[in-house]
C-alpha cells in the first residue's frame, strides 16, 4: 500500500511546480507590444552584427557602453544622392559636375541654367525668392551686407583679408556662376555646400541675382533656359551616334 505521506509530498511538489510556472508566465507578460518579456540566452538568438541606425548601447537588458561610440552607419560613396519621390527635386539633387576653379566657374556660368521648377510661374518664383532672402540673411549678410554691397559686419569691423565686390558690379554673373560660387567658394569665400543643400543654393542664387539687377527678371531666366546646355548637346551627340550605327548596320 502506497505511503500516504509520500503521496502528499508528491502532490505538494506538483502544486509548487504548477504555481511557480503560473507565476513565471504572469511575470513574463507585458503591455508593451515591442517587448519580448524575459529573455533567456539572448546572445544565442539576438544578432550582435552592427547595423545602421541601431543603438547597441542596450542589447537585451544588458548595457554595453563601448558599443555606443562605435560607428555603425557608414558614409555614402561620392556621388550618392538621397532618394526623393518628387521628380523636380530629384532632378535638382543630381550631381553638380563642375569642379573648383575660375575656369570651371566660367563654364558653369555659360552652361548651367536654373531649373524651370523655380520660375515656372510668378507665385512660385516669389516664394522661392522669399526663402532665398531668408537664407541669405542667415548665411551671407555678415560679409556681403544686407543689400549685397560688400559691407557686412565682418568687413566693417576690419581685419578681413579682402572686401567682397558689390553685387551690382557683377551683373554679368549668371545664376549658374552664382550657384558654382556658393557650391565651391571663390577667393576668400569658402564653399557653402555643407551648410546649404542644392535646393537652398538655387534659392540663394535667385536672391543674389535680384541684388545684382534690382529685381528678379523671370523672363530673362526663362530665356536662359532655352539656350543649349551640356545635357542637350550630349543628347544630340548620342542621337547622331545612334544614327551612324544604324547606317553602318544597314
Amino acid at each position: 500500500m502506497i505511503n500516504e505521506h509520500l503521496i502528499m509530498k508528491l502532490f505538494n511538489t506538483y502544486k509548487l511546480i504548477i504555481l511557480s510556472t503560473c507565476i513565471l508566465l504572469i511575470a513574463s507578460c507585458t503591455k508593451h507590444p515591442d517587448s519580448p518579456g524575459y529573455e533567456y540566452v539572448w546572445d544565442m538568438y539576438r544578432s550582435q552584427a552592427i547595423e545602421a541606425y541601431v543603438d547597441y548601447g542596450l542589447v537585451g537588458d544588458v548595457e554595453h557602453p563601448e558599443l555606443k561610440s562605435r560607428m555603425s552607419a557608414r558614409n555614402p560613396v561620392n556621388g550618392s544622392i538621397q532618394y526623393i519621390e518628387d521628380r523636380n527635386m530629384a532632378e535638382i539633387f543630381m550631381p553638380f559636375n563642375y569642379g573648383e576653379g575660375e575656369e570651371e566657374r566660367e563654364r558653369a556660368g555659360r552652361e548651367v541654367t536654373i531649373p524651370g521648377y523655380y520660375i515656372s510661374d510668378t507665385l512660385i518664383a516669389a516664394e522661392n525668392l522669399a526663402e532665398g532672402k531668408r537664407l541669405y540673411d542667415l548665411m551671407c549678410t555678415h560679409c556681403h551686407g544686407a543689400k549685397g554691397d560688400g559691407d557686412g559686419k565682418v568687413i566693417t569691423v576690419g581685419g578681413y583679408p579682402s572686401e567682397p565686390p558689390a553685387y551690382n558690379t557683377l551683373k554679368d554673373r549668371t545664376l549658374g556662376s552664382i550657384f558654382h560660387t556658393i557650391t565651391h567658394g571663390k577667393n576668400a569665400m569658402g564653399s557653402h555646400a555643407s551648410q546649404l543643400d542644392k535646393d537652398q543654393r538655387w534659392k540663394v542664387a535667385m536672391y543674389v541675382r535680384t541684388l545684382q539687377l534690382g529685381d528678379l527678371k523671370i523672363e530673362e531666366l526663362k530665356d536662359q533656359n532655352t539656350l543649349p546646355s551640356v545635357s542637350s548637346d550630349a543628347l544630340s551627340t548620342d542621337v547622331m551616334a545612334s544614327d551612324v550605327n544604324n547606317e553602318n548596320s544597314n
